[in-house]
């Protein structure tokens, strides 16, 4: 899921301005009056209010990173918004590159095109077809950006602490005029468009935001599915090309240059043979 949606970035980027994830971004929280407990069934019911808040097996209790429920319940609850934001992205990011919908520039120094990586398939393919300090670069801002947002030291400068110490979840400090190597926007709501918003329309936007998350997880491991075992998603039979890499590999065979990925690709090669998954 995450190689579909980093391996589109910069073309997705493009629909980050009117993203739902705006709301929880850059924002003061207005500070909570119920415990955890109480306030994740309280949003789970605004999600559903028809399922409600279901959980049969007791997940926050399994957390081993936690110390207690509250801590468990916040990192499960901003690890479900972080993943809902990247499958957002993954889902768009898969349609685009499924069509061929690329920059008209270059991609690289060397000449490499982003029409070039269209070219090379599906998805999954284009994503291979990519230069491996390409990969390096996007794996090194996706650091940055983890780094940025588990600070409890930024987090504590714009107000707010840190998800498993009573914070948002979900929330993501501003980037602009906080570093010395000027950014010109932030990550999320780069041209201001949420900042005005009444703390009663951006409650709304946090759960919309929730809810799109959660569908489109379910859709990106959809099209990864179908194409992975082709015939495994029956309504997108036909519609995904099919991939026989290994769609959780964040490097394929033209990454063999870098330590320990060739080793990584015969592990996985004896786990899943080529073909396993093949139609019959």
């Amino acid at each position: 899921m995450l190689s579909a949606a980093v391996a589109l970035s910069p073309l997705v980027a493009g629909f980050a301005p009117g993203a739902a994830p705006a709301h929880f971004c850059n924002t003061r929280p207005v500070a909570v009056s119920m415990d955890a407990d109480a306030e994740m069934k309280a949003v789970a019911v605004k999600c559903n209010p028809v399922i409600g808040y279901w959980d049969p097996l007791d997940v926050a209790q399994l957390v081993t990173v936690a110390k207690n429920r509250d801590e468990a319940i916040g990192y499960l609850r901003h690890s479900e918004i972080k993943h809902g934001r990247v499958a957002m992205f993954a889902f768009v990011g898969f349609i685009a590159g499924s069509n061929g919908l690329c920059f008209p520039w270059d991609l690289t120094l060397s000449g490499v095109k982003f029409a070039d990586i269209a070219a090379a398939g599906g998805p999954a393919e284009q994503w291979d077809a990519l230069p491996t300090n390409s990969k390096l670069q996007i794996f090194a801002l996706i650091a940055f950006l983890e780094i940025v947002s588990e600070s409890s030291s930024i987090l504590a400068k714009n107000g707010e602490k840190h998800y498993m110490r009573g914070g948002t979840p979900g929330y993501f400090p501003p980037l602009k005029g906080e570093f010395p190597h000027d950014v010109p926007f932030n990550y999320f709501d780069p041209f201001g468009f949420s900042k005005n918003r009444s703390d009663e329309d951006k409650a709304k936007g946090r759960i919309t935001e929730i809810n799109n998350g959660r569908l489109a997880m379910i859709g990106i491991m959809g099209f990864v599915s179908e194409a992975k075992v082709p015939g495994s998603v029956p309504w997108l039979s036909g519609l995904i090309k099919p991939y026989s890499g290994e769609v959780m590999a964040p490097f394929s065979a033209s990454d063999a240059s870098l330590p320990f990925v060739t080793k990584m690709l015969e592990v996985s090669e004896g786990l899943f043979p080529a073909g396993q998954f093949a139609p019959q």
